[in-house]
């Protein structure tokens, strides 16, 4: 019976001083991770941090006009100082980044700043996180690595914004450039897939049967039109997000042409909106289908 004592007393004993062994270490280590400083140029997964200018920060948000009813995220999203100005904003902000420390760093910076709530710092790979439900995108990621998400970032929600510091994604071009403090921001809005043929008829004067044959290249969009099965001159298309514009020529008999000019939205395979008459005449509404 003693020596059963004994020995429990002796292995008490070391599971005491086990613990305080313990206890110091893991303080020792939560101190170490408070102290985490990150260095300019250090390595990354796919890049090497370089933190973007507070300035250019705003500047980008602004290009985004980033209001209180978005979803914005960040991806690499290092100290979280991009993530947090969005929250500061009003928007439901999030931040993807693969280092650790980089992710606990942005949790305490976002706490001083009193946005904890209204922030998320998700430790992940920006290839396997799924991001498609923001309205707003930021990056600043290599050229190479934007042309990778670019195929995910095209299906996404016509009118998503993504603005990307330093770097652009190859042959889209962006819709609008800014410069702050000597850096470059690129500002691209996601646009809707409008390429394919699109049938309508109005009522009114002049044609009551419209064709549209578009080509597209992301923003850009061009094509032929058909009025009454006669050629016309299709002009001035303009694509953003899901807002389409554009004239069609209608070619007269006296050589002279009269201009008609549509406005609409695109919702997959319709198009609605409204046709300007000539000469003000007032304005009719208008919906098409895409058949191929």
């Amino acid at each position: 019976m003693h020596r059963l004592k004994l020995v429990g007393t002796r292995i008490f004993a070391a599971l005491l001083a086990a613990a305080a062994f313990a206890l110091p270490t893991a303080a020792a280590a939560q101190n170490a991770a408070k102290d985490y400083t990150p260095h300019v140029g250090q390595e990354g997964k796919d890049v090497i941090w370089v933190p973007t200018p507070q300035a250019l920060v705003e500047r980008m948000l602004d290009m985004a006009k980033l209001t209180a009813n978005d979803i914005h995220y960040d991806l690499g999203s290092g100290d979280g100082r991009t993530v947090i100005t969005a929250a500061k904003r009003g928007a439901q902000a999030f931040g993807v980044e693969y280092n650790p420390d980089m992710v606990a760093l942005s949790e305490r910076a976002a706490a001083k700043e009193g946005v904890a709530d209204k922030v998320k710092f998700i430790r992940g790979d920006i290839f396997e996180t799924d991001f498609t439900r923001a309205t707003v995108l930021t990056l600043y990621l290599l050229p190479s690595l934007n042309v990778k998400l670019r195929p995910t970032i095209l299906r996404m929600k016509p009118g998503t914004r993504v603005v990307s510091h330093a770097f652009s994604m190859d042959d889209w071009q962006p819709d609008q450039t800014a410069n702050v403090e000597g850096r470059t921001a690129y500002l691209w809005i996601v646009p809707a897939p409008v390429e394919g043929t699109w049938r309508w008829s109005v009522s009114g004067p002049g044609p009551r049967n419209y064709e549209l044959a578009l080509r597209q290249q992301y923003q850009q969009v061009e094509g032929l039109a058909r009025l009454d099965g006669k050629m016309g001159q299709l002009r001035d298309v303009k694509l953003q997000g899901d807002r389409i514009s554009f004239s069609i020529h209608e070619i007269t008999g006296t050589s002279g042409t009269v201009r008609r000019d549509f406005t609409g939205r695109v919702s997959g395979n319709t198009l609605q909106g409204v046709m300007k008459l000539p000469d003000g005449a007032g304005e009719v509404k208008w919906s098409a289908t895409r058949v191929d």
